[in-house]
């Protein structure tokens, strides 16, 4: 398997305002994934129209195979000039990391990117040259393992200017802090949720610019295979579990019925963990040697799908409880970190039996409540940047 790149990021809008004028692009193909962080300039309606339209054209014009160039010069013709202050209505940043692991890193107005290397700075070589009318600054490098790219606005590094700090955050300040976050093993999501967190607090929650920041890390790829719901006939149901044994990764069972099956077909025993759930309303978890996780079914799904719907959408002010929610003791927690912060490709092998406990059977199979949130998780996950495969039996 190939490395993966793992993408988060996380927006505070200028205070008072409903849109923010920052705005991140993500696309992913097959020859290269692209990250662009573009700034709209001042703040609210026009900053963030600006913002879309500059991240929107670069990044479908380099996943169309256009260079860096060909975008430069389509946004100067296409976005207008400051007239009092002579600058382009748009900054930008751009990532693009090829599938053997090349990078690019391209910036013009933003504050300068940072990239670190088993948890410290590494200092690339760069080089300014014009495109367009524009100052653009330039590097290229080969990624490896746990490299980390972090690119942000500058409402980051001004952050608490005249409030807390005189000088506000400086760009040394933010990159230590990141050291901090990966040399303690934190994950992305919570690296650039905590690092904003800082960032809201020198503002005292109360920015006065829009701040973003966006960070992408290559890692190796970490394969999840789920196993849930009996296949709809049962002389399959030996197949399907020879079929999620033999698959890649942690092993993860949901369903009392499925981890029954399971046990039944591996020769082991089904027991239920003596440690109770922090939550009383999601069923404790069981133990299957060789199986990694085994929680209950269609409420522990269903509350798994919504700890990641709440996360995927966090804001700052938020990410104290998501977090607290995340980190919890009990199967839909525990499923739903397995998922967010150590899985990059999960397949799904899902019987299609019908449980008369849980389905209506008047409705057809497609519409039963484990189909629905395996779609729903399925979904959320791509929209998290996962690979997603799934089987029925």
């Amino acid at each position: 398997m190939e490395h993966h790149i793992d993408i988060a990021y996380q927006s505070i809008n200028h205070i008072g305002e409903e849109l923010c004028g920052d705005k991140v692009e993500i696309v992913r193909s097959g020859s290269s994934t692209i990250l662009v962080l573009a700034d709209g300039m001042g703040s609210g309606v026009k900053a963030n129209i600006l913002s879309t339209l500059t991240s929107k054209i670069i990044s479908t014009m380099l996943r169309e195979g256009s260079t860096v160039d060909e975008a430069v010069e389509t946004i100067a013709s296409t976005l207008p000039i400051c007239k009092v202050r002579k600058l382009a209505y748009s900054t930008f940043s751009i990532l693009e990391i090829f599938r053997d692991g090349r990078a690019r890193l391209v910036e013009y107005g933003n504050p300068p990117w940072i990239v670190l290397r088993k948890g410290k700075l590494l200092e690339l070589p760069s080089a300014t040259r014009e495109i367009a009318g524009k100052e653009v600054r330039e590097a290229a490098f080969q990624m490896e393992e746990g490299d980390t790219v972090a690119l942000m606005s500058d409402g980051i590094i001004h952050a608490g200017a005249g409030v807390t700090i005189n000088q506000g955050w400086q760009w040394e300040e933010a990159a230590q802090y990141l050291e901090e976050c990966l040399g303690k093993g934190m994950s992305l999501s919570r690296t650039v949720l905590s690092l904003m967190q800082v960032v809201d607090s020198l503002y005292l929650s109360e920015p006065g610019d829009d701040c973003t920041l966006a960070m992408a890390q290559m890692v190796p790829c970490q394969p999840v295979s789920l196993f849930t719901g009996p296949p709809s006939n049962p002389a399959m149901d030996r197949q399907a579990v020879e079929d999620w044994m033999a698959s890649p990764g942690v092993k993860v069972v949901s369903g009392g019925t499925t981890a029954n099956l399971v046990g039944r077909v591996l020769g082991k025993p089904v027991e239920t963990a003596l440690e109770p759930s922090s939550d009383p309303s999601i069923p404790p978890i069981a133990r299957i040697q060789g199986v990694d996780l085994v929680t209950e079914g269609v409420l522990t799904l269903n509350r798994t799908v919504q700890i990641l719907e709440r996360f995927r959408t966090v804001t700052v002010d938020g990410s104290y409880q998501s977090f607290k929610e995340l980190d919890a003791k009990n199967g839909a927690a525990m499923l739903a970190r397995l998922l967010l912060e150590r899985c990059t490709h999960l397949y799904l092998f899902v019987g299609q039996a019908v449980n008369p406990a849980h389905e209506n059977a008047s409705l057809p199979v497609d519409l039963t409540i484990r189909s629905r949130l395996v779609k729903d998780l399925s979904h959320l996950m791509q929209e998290m940047g996962k690979t997603v495969t799934v089987r029925y039996y």
